[in-house]
């Protein structure tokens, strides 16, 4: 199974970068926005929507993906390992009101920190590989 996920980030005023996670709806642990591919649209675009849906923000979405990483998603009594693969996305706005608003928290991190909220090692290391530019 497969997934695409976007990586929300921008720049702060002392231009260290910031990175956006989400809660999950079901843990509420922090995860990127992330859902499955469409047929109608290409997987960066795919991606997008998932930012938009999830944690309320649009931008510019990096063509090519950053890195991968699998989780296992359960399903009831059953789990199976999704490949996630990783797309940046530079905020360039904000929505007061989005979709799933209700269901999510979102919250701006520092990179380092970010990367200790995640569970998935190969997410964080994605992550750590931001660092300081």
């Amino acid at each position: 199974m497969r997934q695409v996920a976007a990586l929300p980030v921008r720049k702060t005023q002392g231009g260290s970068l910031e990175v956006m996670l989400v809660t999950s709806r079901d843990t509420g642990r922090w995860v990127l926005p992330k859902g499955w591919p469409s047929r109608r649209l290409k997987d960066k675009d795919a991606a997008a929507r998932e930012a938009k849906q999830e944690a309320g923000v649009v931008g510019k979405i990096s063509s090519k993906p950053i890195g991968n990483y699998r989780y296992r998603k359960i399903e009831g009594q059953t789990s199976r390992l999704v490949e996630v693969s990783v797309y940046i996305l530079k905020v360039q706005k904000e929505k007061k009101r989005w979709r799933e608003q209700d269901e999510r928290e979102r919250r701006w991190f520092p990179v380092v920190m970010a990367a200790r909220c995640v569970r998935e090692r190969k997410l964080r290391l994605l992550l750590k590989g931001l660092g300081p530019r």
